[in-house]
């Protein structure tokens, strides 16, 4: 995950280069550390370099990367003439490479020729079964064919080998809910907060999943889960502060007529309330009506 400083220093190197400022190659340095996918600009940098002798011999053995990075730019931009030359002149120094080779797996991706690249990926993995950047390339090529049981399917076998892949888990919990199969994406999203506690983003999506699913047992696990984003957010997520009301009114109108232990009595939600209104007035101030007859209608008081 790209941190704010991080995303400010390459949009700053971005502006520099477009504006001739120069900075070229440390922008596309700085893009490949990240594992950015700007492609377009990439290209653009990436061949204004590789078009150059002076500049290109400069690199040293950086060149070989670069045509690596330019060639997978070329490929996104379907630039497929130009990633061709690029890979045949990796393939020119580094015969027999599998990285080369991979690259030749992906341009037929790009062409469209999803069973030869199919089988290329497969033979290459019979001789690395550790190949993350393999096993990732089936699965956005399953998608890319709709095929979504394949893309399911190849991120289950993915994530037995590679668990700690935080990525790879929070891709296959969104697309279990865009299937609606909200038990498996929780199971997801349980994954990840086990593994990165800290971050408010897995404990709102699973509090949203946990919502849906309902029942009285979920909605008290979803209120908790928010109530952990407000936390982890110094009170600023305001989707979070909605969910808190939205699982109260749930909560209150499930338990109707029930004792008192099961009914919610907690001051969360009229403390989200308040909060609500505070982000309303400073940031939304011809909206507050909107708001308080939101909040009426789910009986929460400010």
């Amino acid at each position: 995950m790209v941190s704010k400083t991080e995303e400010e220093q390459v949009n700053r190197l971005e502006n520099q280069v477009d504006n001739g400022g120069g900075g070229a190659w440390e922008y596309l340095c700085l893009v490949r550390k990240l594992k950015l996918r700007r492609s377009d600009k990439v290209l653009k940098c990436g061949f204004s370099i590789l078009n150059d002798s002076k500049k290109r011999s400069a690199l040293g053995p950086e060149e070989w990367t670069l045509y690596e990075q330019v060639a997978i730019a070329a490929m996104d931009c379907q630039r497929l003439d130009l990633a061709k030359e690029y890979i045949k002149n990796l393939q020119k120094k580094f015969p027999g490479s599998k990285r080369v080779g991979r690259l030749e797996a992906m341009l037929l991706e790009a062409k469209g020729s999803w069973s030869e690249a199919e089988k290329a990926y497969s033979s290459l993995l019979e001789e690395n079964q550790l190949d993350q950047v393999i096993h990732k390339r089936r699965v956005a090529m399953a998608k890319a064919q709709g095929n979504i049981s394949g893309a399911i399917e190849w991120l289950n076998k993915y994530l037995e080998i590679f668990m700690a892949d935080h990525d790879a888990w929070r891709e296959l919990a969104e697309i279990y809910v865009s299937l609606q199969m909200y038990k498996q994406a929780a199971f997801c999203y349980e994954e990840l907060i086990l593994s990165q506690p800290t971050i408010p983003l897995y404990h709102l999506a699973y509090a949203d999943v946990l919502y849906t699913l309902g029942g009285l047992e979920n909605l008290h696990a979803a209120k908790k889960y928010y109530a952990a984003t407000i936390d982890l957010t110094g009170g600023k997520n305001t989707r979070a502060l909605f969910g808190v009301c939205l699982c109260a009114s749930a909560i209150g109108q499930l338990t109707k007529g029930r004792n008192k232990e099961d009914k919610d009595v907690s001051e969360l939600p009229s403390l989200s309330a308040v909060a609500l209104d505070k982000v309303y007035k400073k940031q939304s101030p011809t909206k507050i009506s909107l708001l308080s007859s939101t909040l009426k209608s789910l009986k929460i008081s400010l």
